[in-house]
């Protein structure tokens, strides 16, 4: 009986040799994490204070902040760049599917609604040309922009010196 009772005694210490390690490293790093803890959670309120009183100072320094929620316009004719109309439509093959297209203008000088209105048709009648196998991947789509860019710098005569996609879907 005695030889089976050392078998039993020799599993509970290396049980036990186990188990202290695993218990001293979980206890250090829960104290390691504890400490780094405090060490940036000051960081952290400090940075949501500076938040907060970035918030309430354009507020209270300008009644027209409250009129202009959002992102500021970036297309407005005192830039130079003119956003056209939305552009929808089907496209050549396969007639099922649908274009949308939102495009900005960027004049040399001042705008000419004219000339923006002009190209707006012109590029609309050249959707409807286009296969979607013509604007399929990222070449075909660098095509479409080429072929839109020429077509823009033919109609306006050089007034326009860049075209700028907004968005663009295909359904």
């Amino acid at each position: 009986m005695e030889q089976n009772e050392e078998p039993t005694g020799k599993k509970k210490s290396g049980l036990m040799t186990l188990l202290v390690p695993l218990v001293v490293l979980t206890v250090a790093g829960g104290g390691g994490g504890w400490v780094i803890g405090n060490m940036l959670a000051p960081q952290v309120k400090q940075s949501e204070d500076a938040a907060k009183a970035a918030e309430a100072a354009p507020a209270a320094g300008h009644g027209e902040a409250k009129k202009e929620e959002g992102l500021p316009k970036i297309a407005t004719e005192a830039n130079g760049i003119v956003q056209l109309e939305p552009i929808t439509t089907n496209l050549a093959y396969p007639s099922e599917n649908w274009i949308r297209l939102e495009l900005a203008l960027m004049f040399n000088g001042a705008p000419d609604v004219k000339i923006a209105e002009d190209v707006h048709q012109d590029i609309m009648a050249y959707l409807r040309t286009v296969s979607l196998q013509q604007v399929e991947g990222p070449r075909g789509f660098q095509y479409l922009k080429d072929d839109i860019q020429e077509r823009v710098d033919l109609r306006s005569e050089g007034r326009v010196s860049k075209v700028m996609f907004r968005t663009f879907v295909i359904e």
